[in-house]
């Protein structure tokens, strides 16, 4: 099923399908996607989240990818993932109003402070494919982590969706690159756990470190206060241990 999506920029094409291994593959190893094209399954089977994890594949759950097609002119291509997180909260606020969502660093949706939804940014050359994984219907066990999903805030199938979050993506890309990185950390830390937040990081190298959130760079990146020292983190998992506002996640 192929669905036409007018966004705030261009005409998304959004290819709904009933499984495939993973519409992150699907699409970097598609030569005849283009910037604005969707693929959506109702199922996957070799999901994937970040370093590899394995993403669970949940019956009435959203597995979507698209693709930018990155310009000379664009800003950093890291702060794509900032993109993606303001594009997915934007989309379920439209779906669901009131659900208390809240972005965490660097790629999840929080849904009354436990993990809602994923994304899973791949690139190739100058192509960066942007996948997006959402409970919308049923919440994954998960060792060691909280989550939820918005089967008690609304009831949306899949491809309901994905019109939705398309949208907002084509709106959100082309304000970054009209608009520049500064203005999309600016939006994004307005929608994400507040300045001060106590975090815990696990790097790239497995090395642990706790401190306070102190915002982010232009280029996505995480500003971490540990002591007296402002550290700059590229990569790595986050947990939210106390929130100045909202208490402990």
């Amino acid at each position: 099923m192929v669905v036409q999506c007018s966004g705030d920029a261009l005409l998304s094409k959004i290819r709904v399908i009933d499984v495939t291994g993973s519409t992150n593959s699907d699409m970097l190893g598609d030569p005849n996607a283009v910037e604005g094209d969707w693929l959506v399954a109702r199922r996957q089977d070799a999901g994937r989240g970040r370093q590899g994890r394995e993403w669970q594949s949940l019956d009435g759950n959203f597995f979507g990818s698209t693709l930018v097609q990155l310009k000379d002119s664009d800003p950093p291509s890291s702060s794509l993932s900032l993109i993606a997180g303001l594009a997915l909260r934007d989309a379920i606020e439209v779906a669901a109003p009131h659900a208390d969502t809240l972005l965490k660093w660097p790629n999840d949706l929080l849904l009354g402070g436990a993990k809602a939804a994923g994304i899973l940014l791949e690139r190739a050359g100058d192509r960066v494919v942007v996948g997006f994984g959402v409970n919308l219907a049923v919440a994954p066990d998960i060792e060691g982590r909280d989550t939820a999903s918005f089967a008690d805030v609304v009831q949306m199938a899949p491809q309901a969706f994905a019109p939705l979050l398309a949208g907002a993506f084509a709106r959100l890309l082309a304000a970054w690159r009209s608009s520049g990185a500064a203005a999309t950390a600016m939006a994004w830390l307005q929608r994400s756990h507040p300045i001060g937040t106590v975090l815990r990081v696990h790097d790239g190298d497995r090395q642990v470190r706790e401190g306070y959130f102190a915002g982010i760079e232009d280029d996505g990146a995480l500003r971490l206060k540990v002591g007296d020292t402002v550290e700059t983190i590229h990569a790595g998992d986050v947990s939210v241990v106390d929130s100045p506002i909202q208490g402990k996640r």
